[in-house]
C-alpha cells in the first residue's frame, strides 16, 4: 500500500511538473521504475504532459529506457506526438528514438500527430524518417486521418512530401475524401478536390458517396462544393438502393432534406431500390418527428407502402402488435418518448456498424 502511494506521488510530481521535488522523491526511494495506471513509466507521463527537462532528468540521471511500452504498446513518443509537444517529440528523437514504432492497431507517432493540427512536430517526425504511407489496422494512413481533422496546411504539406499519399483507402474502402465530408471539413474537401484525383462519386463498401456523407451528416456546404467541384450525382444510390435524402431521413437532417427536394428537385417520395421504403418511412420508422412533418410539408405522400405493400399484422421480437406500415399512422402512433429498438430486427434499414464506421 506504502508503495502505490509512492508512485501516485511520483506520477503526481511529473505531471505538475516539478522536478526539484520529483529529483528529491527518486533520490530517497533509489529507484525510477514504478509501473502507473496502463503499465506507464514515468517517462510516458513526462512526455504527455510536455515536460522536456523532466524527460531529460528521467532518460539520462536515470537511465530510463525511451522505447519502454506500456500495455497499449504505447512508447513515449507516441505520447509526446499525440499531445503536439513539440520540444519533447524533438528530445526523444534526438535521443534516437525509433520513429516509426507502432501501437495498439497501428498506429504510429506521425499518425497520432496527425490528430493534432500541429505542422511543426509533424514535420519533425517526417525529417526524422516517418512514413506517412503506414497504414493503421483500420487501413489508414497519416495523411487519411489528416483528412479527418481538416487542417489544410497539415494535408498541403503531406502532399508535397508525399504526393501519393491520397491514393488511399481504409479497409472498407473509404477515402480521405469521404471522411473529409462526413466530418465537414470545407477546407480540407477544397484541398483534396484540388490536389487529388478522387474518382466522381467514390464509394465505399456499404456504396456510400462523398455526397452522401456530407448529406446525411447536415454538411450541405460540402454537398454544394462536391455538386459544382466534382460533379457529384444526387441520385446515387447504397448497396441497399437507398439515396442520400433517405440516408438524410435516418439522421433527421431536415435541412439537408429541404435543400435536395427545394433546390436539386430530389422526388419527396423516391423510393429506395430494394425496400421500397421512402424518406418519410425512415423518418418514421427513426423517431424523428420534426423529420416527418417537414416531409410532409414538401408534399410527401402518407400512403405510401413499402414492396410488400404491407399494412398488415407483423411479428415484433417474439410478440403478436399490429403495426401498420403506412407512414401517416406510423406518426399517429408515435409517443413522446420514442423508442426506436421497439421495431421488428427484420425491417432495419442497414447494420448499425455500416452508418458511422467510428472514425469516419
Amino acid at each position: 500500500m506504502a508503495a502505490s502511494r509512492d508512485a501516485r506521488r511520483l506520477y503526481r510530481l511529473v505531471q505538475e511538473g516539478r522536478l526539484c521535488a520529483l529529483r528529491e522523491e527518486l533520490q530517497g526511494a533509489g529507484a525510477a521504475c514504478c509501473p502507473g495506471p496502463a503499465g506507464d513509466t514515468l517517462l510516458h507521463c513526462a512526455a504527455r504532459h510536455g515536460h522536456r527537462d523532466i524527460l531529460a532528468y528521467l532518460a539520462e540521471a536515470w537511465d530510463m529506457d525511451i522505447e519502454a511500452a506500456n500495455r497499449d504498446y504505447k512508447r513515449p513518443l507516441h505520447e509526446a506526438a499525440s499531445m503536439g509537444h513539440r520540444d519533447c517529440v524533438r528530445y526523444l528523437l534526438g535521443r534516437g528514438a525509433v520513429v516509426d514504432c507502432l501501437k495498439k492497431a497501428d498506429w504510429t507517432p506521425l499518425m497520432m500527430a496527425c490528430t493534432r493540427k500541429n505542422l511543426e512536430v509533424i514535420q519533425d517526425l517526417v525529417e526524422h524518417g516517418a512514413d506517412p504511407l503506414l497504414k493503421n489496422k483500420d487501413g489508414w494512413n497519416s495523411f487519411h486521418i489528416a483528412s479527418r481533422e481538416g487542417d489544410p496546411p497539415i494535408l498541403q504539406y503531406l502532399l508535397t512530401i508525399c504526393p501519393d499519399a491520397w491514393k488511399t483507402e481504409s479497409k472498407i474502402s473509404r477515402t480521405p475524401l469521404h471522411t473529409a465530408a462526413m466530418h465537414g471539413c470545407l477546407e480540407a474537401v477544397k484541398v483534396l478536390l484540388q490536389r487529388c484525383q478522387y474518382q466522381p462519386d467514390c464509394k465505399d463498401k456499404c456504396g456510400l458517396t462523398p455526397f452522401m456523407d456530407a448529406i446525411q451528416c447536415g454538411h450541405i456546404n460540402i454537398a454544394k462544393l462536391l455538386l459544382k467541384k466534382h460533379k457529384a450525382c444526387i441520385c446515387a444510390e447504397d448497396f441497399l438502393g437507398a439515396q442520400a435524402i433517405h440516408r438524410a431521413a435516418v439522421t433527421g437532417q431536415n435541412e439537408a432534406i429541404r435543400f435536395l427536394v427545394s433546390e436539386l428537385g430530389i422526388d419527396v417520395d423516391v423510393k429506395a431500390t430494394s425496400t421500397h421504403l421512402t424518406a418519410l418511412h425512415y423518418a418514421a420508422k427513426e423517431g424523428h418527428v420534426s423529420t416527418v412533418q417537414m416531409l410532409i410539408s414538401l408534399g410527401a405522400d402518407i400512403n405510401s407502402k413499402d414492396e410488400r405493400n404491407r399494412s398488415e399484422r407483423v411479428e415484433e421480437r417474439g410478440r403478436d402488435r399490429e403495426i401498420d406500415w403506412l407512414p401517416a399512422l406510423t406518426l399517429a402512433r408515435m409517443k413522446p418518448a420514442i423508442e426506436p429498438y421497439t421495431w421488428p430486427a427484420r425491417v432495419s434499414i442497414w447494420p448499425a456498424s455500416s452508418f458511422f464506421y467510428g472514425l469516419g
